[in-house]
């Protein structure tokens, strides 16, 4: 049975422009949060320099609290998830809290540029890295029909499902693609030297779902529309697309194995 995504307008068969890049950018929540923060800042300036005038003093921390505030209020009025209402109140207090232990300059790089290596474009995917564990490599082993597949593990971060699956299923050909550098470099020196698993430095959206037999994904509840959507274009009938934890909203799925007693799902869609 061949599952198409969903298409809750009605609008698949009307071809549009492609969106501009510069929409897509401002739509965001990264991109939409730094806006919010220069936003807030502004005001939290004007309401400082009021306040001066009026001659209410504003401690440094009292204004990083406000310009927090107002972040917040905005975040909330932009429609952002509730979690960025705190991120946004406490952003500028906890960099002025970290600016006065003075650390040195070098440290603020050295993260800096070991979470770019780590998370990469998190910022324009909305999938931060996720460690599925050995209990959703038992289940997505389960799960695998007993006949050679070609498996691909899309997002696969330090390469522990491709790796298990490859050593479990010597009959199966199993990749891993990750996008973030170090995360894929650290899969890369962990392959064994078997020839029936690799690893590809990449995005996803660049491969051709239909060279694949079984899709895995671990990557986010934002993520998982256009995943759907790939899948459903492009798998081949009778193929199978799993997801660890996150469901595609409106879809069914065939499988829903507990991974462990109480903890995240797999859930699975034969095309």
């Amino acid at each position: 049975m061949r599952w198409l995504p969903p298409d809750p307008h009605g609008l698949m068969a009307v071809s549009s422009a492609p969106e501009p890049q510069s929409q897509r950018l401002s739509r965001l929540p990264s991109v939409q949060a730094l806006l919010i923060q220069f936003a807030a800042l502004g005001l939290a300036g004007l309401a400082w320099a009021l306040l001066v005038r009026s001659g209410i003093p504003l401690a440094p921390l009292g204004a990083a609290f406000l310009q927090g505030a107002l972040a917040a209020m905005l975040s909330r009025w932009r429609g952002q998830a509730a979690w960025w209402h705190l991120m946004h109140f406490l952003f500028l207090p906890a960099a002025l809290a970290v600016l006065a232990l003075q650390l040195p300059p070098g440290l603020f790089l050295a993260t800096f540029l070991a979470m770019l290596a780590l998370y990469w474009s998190t910022f324009r995917t909305q999938v931060p890295f996720y460690a599925s564990g050995s209990a959703a490599w038992d289940a997505v082993a389960t799960e695998l029909p007993q006949r050679p597949l070609r498996i691909i593990d899309i997002g696969s971060g330090l390469g522990g499902l491709a790796l298990d699956i490859a050593a479990r299923r010597p009959d199966c050909q199993v990749e891993g693609i990750e996008l973030a550098p170090l995360p894929w470099l650290v899969s890369r020196l962990r392959r064994h030297a078997g020839a029936n698993c690799r690893f590809l430095r990449g995005d996803y959206q660049a491969l051709d779902f239909a060279d694949y037999d079984v899709v895995f994904a671990y990557l986010s509840p934002a993520a998982m529309p256009q995943l759907w959507a790939k899948a459903g274009a492009q798998m081949r009938p009778g193929t199978l697309l799993l997801s660890h934890e996150f469901a595609v909203p409106g879809a069914a799925p065939q499988i829903r194995r507990p991974t462990r007693p109480g903890g995240p799902l797999l859930y699975g869609w034969t095309m």
